[in-house]
């Protein structure tokens, strides 16, 4: 709760400010019985209807000015709770930006979404509800308690005597209610990621005929969760009835009392009235007392898990440049990296680029081709070994520094709901000639023939575009800003041969000095790269040019016989 508070401070003037208003409203409020009781014990037995009027006017003003004071800090306070939580999502949002890849893996993708969402509401309904009734219930219990005992001291032990019972009733519910609801967010978490998984997948699980399948998955997560919710909600709802009862039975002890005194003169009939509405009002106080605390409970086990999120440490930190010249552009020596720390991802990874020079990376699926593109751009930090651009370490490059060498596209990457040109510009304010150029040396001819040209609009995920169109509009935003390596990780899958060619020949007329790195499952789209690189299990099993794998890597050589469909020449 510590880093979330530190968001109220700067809204604490206001905050009191408010406060002081409905505690004013609030004391105000409680005169209103005894008030009453005033004017039937004491001003109607004397038959002056001029002061029985002056005195139902000043109630009226009183509860005039209590209804104000409490309509005006609750939109107050609603503004500060808004407030506050446009802050925390800011910053939350953020800092899930700038989490470095294995802080990702660590929280996943789902649950840090329902942080965002899910997590800062709750957050954002307790702060909410304290501003509201946090003030409010408490002064109604603890000045009526004090206004019943000025009334009738003997019938106010009977209130004393429950108030002990249902403060330890709220505290003993919400503490164990706060576990109860760290476990209900984070099974919303797997549930979020289930439906995440489905969205993404669609096409898929119809094409396989696995709707009934995931369906049934959903059904167990959705189950869970509705148990975990279902023991949550019992636990909190108990609130209500126990106290209710606990209540109810004082205020007929109350009755009950309140009669024998009233007929052994003890006590008059206008203070048995004033007391049973302290004691209404009492009862209702506790009751928003308990609703608070199911907010409050909500709202302490989101703020952790934001809190998590919000302290998580910088594990990407920038060291000192470490400089050595090199003649070469790109170097990687004896680079050994593990998602899981267990089993190697890659292992002893050693290559070398000249400025201007093409690598071609081919190799099974789960071979580690996509995590040396992930460790180029430093999205983790290997476990052993260097990398090295220009000559700089990495880990001592500035992150926008390093980020704007690259030009990327992605091997599931993905367009937004906008014109072509803001697609390709990505928010770097490029010239016309810029987004023209890259979108010809991408082959992405298409986009002239468009009524509208670079200002059509695209869909969400460019599904009004074809799987070809789409990768050529991203290849275009990668080359749009002429960037010193390129990287393209099997993004030209759903080219054409002959576009593909095209491609090939049009980047290495155009960007003959950019560094470029090719992740491909057909050899034709690396045939004519400066080395190519074989891998399998994370190891490099074969290096170097076309040729010289053709004649010297046995598994080069059954991928180009699969398919080119002929006989290499060893």
């Amino acid at each position: 709760m510590k880093k979330v508070m530190q968001y109220v401070r700067p809204q604490l003037g206001k905050i009191s400010f408010q406060l002081a208003i409905k505690l004013s409203a609030n004391i105000v409020e409680l005169l209103l019985p005894w008030m009453l009781s005033y004017i039937l014990d004491n001003v109607v037995p004397t038959g002056d209807m001029r002061q029985v009027f002056l005195w139902g006017g000043l109630m009226i003003l009183c509860a005039a000015i209590a209804l104000i004071g409490n309509v005006i800090p609750n939109r107050m306070a609603t503004k500060t709770s808004r407030d506050i939580t446009e802050s925390l999502r800011h910053d939350l949002f953020e800092k899930v930006m700038n989490l470095s890849s294995s802080q990702t893996d660590r929280f996943t993708v789902p649950s840090l979404i329902s942080r965002l969402t899910a997590d800062t509401y709750n957050v954002h309904q307790m702060i909410d509800r304290v501003q509201r009734m946090g003030i409010r219930a408490p002064i109604m219990v603890l000045g009526g308690t004090i206004i019943t005992l000025t009334l009738d001291p003997v019938l106010t032990l009977i209130l004393a005597c429950t108030l002990p019972l249902l403060g330890f009733i709220i505290w003993y519910i919400s503490s164990r209610g706060i576990p109860l609801y760290t476990e209900v967010q984070g099974t919303l978490d797997s549930l979020v990621r289930k439906v995440q998984e489905n969205m993404t997948g669609v096409r898929v699980i119809k094409a396989l005929s696995k709707s009934e399948f995931e369906r049934d998955k959903f059904g167990k997560a959705n189950d869970e969760m509705f148990e975990k919710e279902r023991r949550a909600g019992m636990l909190m709802a108990s609130t209500n009835p126990v106290m209710n009862l606990i209540l109810n039975i004082g205020l007929t002890l109350v009755i009950v009392v309140g009669a024998f005194r009233v007929n052994a003169g003890l006590t008059q009939p206008g203070k048995i009235i004033a007391f049973l509405t302290y004691f209404t009002l009492i009862l209702h106080s506790l009751m928003m007392i308990s609703r608070m605390f199911v907010m409050v409970s909500k709202g302490i086990s989101s703020a952790k898990r934001i809190e998590d999120v919000l302290d998580a440490p910088d594990d990407m930190v920038v060291n000192e440049c470490d400089h050595v010249d090199s003649e070469y552009h790109i170097e990687f020596k004896n680079v050994s990296f593990s998602y899981n720390k267990k089993k190697e991802n890659i292992a002893d990874i050693s290559f070398a680029l000249r400025r201007g020079e093409t690598l071609g990376i081919i190799g099974p699926t789960g071979s580690g081709k996509t995590t040396i593109i992930s460790l180029l751009l430093r999205f983790y930090d290997p476990d052993s070994g260097e990398i090295r651009i220009s000559g700089d370490k990495i880990e001592g490059i500035e992150p926008e520094k390093l980020r704007s060498k690259f030009g990327v596209v992605f091997q599931n990457d993905f367009l937004f709901a906008d014109s072509i040109r803001e697609n390709i510009d990505f928010g770097r304010s490029l010239s016309d000639e810029q987004l023209e150029k890259a979108a010809k040396t991408a082959q992405a001819d298409f986009i002239f023939e468009k009524e509208n040209g670079f200002l059509s609009l695209l869909t969400s995920k460019g599904s009004n575009l074809s799987g070809g169109q789409k990768q050529r509009l991203l290849i275009a935003r990668a080359l749009a800003a002429s960037p010193e390596i390129l990287i393209f990780d099997d993004c030209s899958s759903a080219l054409d041969y002959k576009t593909d060619a095209d491609f090939r020949r049009a980047l290495s007329e155009e960007l003959s000095d950019t560094t470029t790195i090719i992740v491909a499952q057909r050899i034709s789209s690396i045939m004519g790269a400066d080395k190519i690189m074989v891998l399998d299990e994370g190891r490099i099993i074969g290096y170097g040019t076309h040729s010289e794998l053709i004649s010297g890597c046995r598994s080069y050589q059954d991928i180009f016989e699969i398919q080119m469909g002929k006989r290499a020449d060893r």
